[in-house]
C-alpha cells in the first residue's frame, strides 16, 4: 500500500499517522528516538506492509503487470491500490476524502514535530502538492510513479522509468480494481484485528 492507505489505515492522532506514512524514511536510530505514538504508526506501517506483501491477491495483481518491471511491480500495485482506495473511497470511509485529506494536512500544519531532513521534506511536498489527494488520477499516479523513479534512480545509480507503467494501470483496469476490491476489506480486518501491545514493540 502506498500513502493514502497507509493514512487511512492509521490511528487518529498525527504522530501516529506520520509514523505510518514515514516508516521507509525514518528508520533505525532516528526511529528510536521518535516519540511512542511515532512508532506505533511505524509498526502498524509494517505490519500493513507485511500482509499486503505475502498476500496471494496482491501477488494476482503483481503478475497481471506484462512490462519489463522486474523486481518493482509491488511497488507499482502499491500504487495502482491507492488510485482504488481514492476511487471507491465512500466504500471504506464515512468521512469524504477531501474532508479526510483536508483534515490531515491542518494537523500536519498545526502539530510541530521534528523530523529528520528526508521525512520532512517528504511532508512539505505532500502537503503543498496535495499529493494524498492526487492519487484520484491517473496523472497524479503517473507523477508520483515518477518521484518513486527518482528516488530509486538516485540510491541504486541506475534508471528507472516506473511512470510509463500507467499503461499497466490502463489495461488491466478492471482486473486490478476487482483485486483491490476483494483484498482491501481483508486488509482492513487484520489490522483492526491486531492487539494494541502487538504496536507496542520496542524497538519499531
Amino acid at each position: 500500500m502506498n500513502w493514502l492507505a497507509h493514512v487511512f489505515l492509521s490511528e487518529p492522532d498525527i504522530e501516529c499517522r506520520l509514523g505510518n506514512l514515514l516508516a521507509d524514511l525514518v528508520k533505525g536510530q532516528a526511529r528510536i528516538g521518535m516519540s511512542a505514538p511515532f512508532q506505533r504508526g511505524a509498526r502498524r506501517h509494517q505490519l500493513i506492509d507485511a500482509f499486503t506483501d505475502a498476500h496471494p491477491i496482491v501477488h494476482r495483481s503483481r503478475a497481471r503487470i506484462r512490462g519489463d518491471y522486474r523486481h518493482t511491480r509491488g511497488i507499482l500495485v502499491d500504487v495502482f491500490y491507492d488510485h482504488f482506495l481514492s476511487l471507491g473511497w465512500d466504500r471504506y470511509s464515512t468521512e469524504p476524502l477531501e474532508a479526510f485529506i483536508a483534515g490531515v494536512y491542518a494537523d500536519v500544519r498545526s502539530h510541530a514535530i521534528q523530523l529528520p531532513d528526508e521525512a520532512q521534506v517528504a511532508v512539505h511536498w505532500m502537503v503543498r502538492d496535495d499529493r494524498l489527494g492526487s492519487y484520484g488520477t491517473l496523472g497524479g499516479i503517473e507523477s508520483a510513479l515518477y518521484r518513486i523513479s527518482q528516488r530509486l534512480s538516485e540510491r541504486l545509480r541506475k534508471p528507472f522509468a516506473l511512470e510509463s507503467a500507467v499503461v499497466e494501470l490502463r489495461e488491466n483496469f478492471a482486473a486490478l480494481a476487482g483485486d483491490f476490491a476483494e483484498f482491501f476489506p481483508l486488509l482492513q480486518a487484520h489490522i483492526e484485528a491486531v492487539p494494541s501491545k502487538e504496536l507496542d514493540v520496542a524497538p519499531c
